[in-house]
């Protein structure tokens, strides 16, 4: 009996082991299948995050490109005319409203700013090209300065350029 309680002890032995064989293969699989899904997850959700923030920052320069190119066009406009439609201003003051959304309080207040002194150019009399000329000396026909300057600070701390 002796000789056969020592065989099924050997017997019991070795099932353990390939139990504990199988049992370590198998985890591993599965420790080595949630790696590879945890790893490709984070390399989706990084590469997701980078196309949102280079669209958010191309959303920016294309409304700051619209926006300096219609206000020089208002601006222009205010120095010949002493009279606008208010449609001609709400491009603009739509173009505001979505930097109010998406840029910081600079850009917005620099913005504002330029707004303003549209309608105000309106209001004045009409410029000559010698009142320009003159303007252009003294550097007061660069009403988009400090806008620029702003968007272009802006789109650096975003690393834009």
């Amino acid at each position: 009996m002796a000789c056969c309680l020592g065989t099924a002890r050997g017997e019991d032995r070795t099932m353990d082991s390939v139990y504990f064989s199988a049992f370590a293969a198998l985890g591993g699989s599965v420790i080595g299948g949630l790696t590879s899904l945890a790893t490709s997850w984070l390399i989706q959700h990084t590469q997701l995050r980078a196309q949102q923030y280079a669209q958010n920052v191309g959303r920016r320069e294309t409304l700051y490109k619209d926006f300096v190119a219609e206000a020089s066009r208002l601006y222009l406009d205010a120095f010949e005319h002493d009279k606008t439609e208010l449609s001609s201003l709400v491009r603009l003051y739509a173009m505001i409203g979505r930097m109010r959304v998406l840029s910081s309080p600079k850009v917005v207040e620099d913005a504002d700013k330029v707004a303003r002194l549209i309608i105000e150019t309106y209001l004045a009399p009409n410029k000559t090209f010698r009142d320009a000329r003159d303007m252009a000396e003294n550097h007061a026909v660069d009403p988009l300065r400090g806008f620029t300057e702003a968007c272009r600070e802006e789109l650096r701390r975003l690393g834009a350029f």
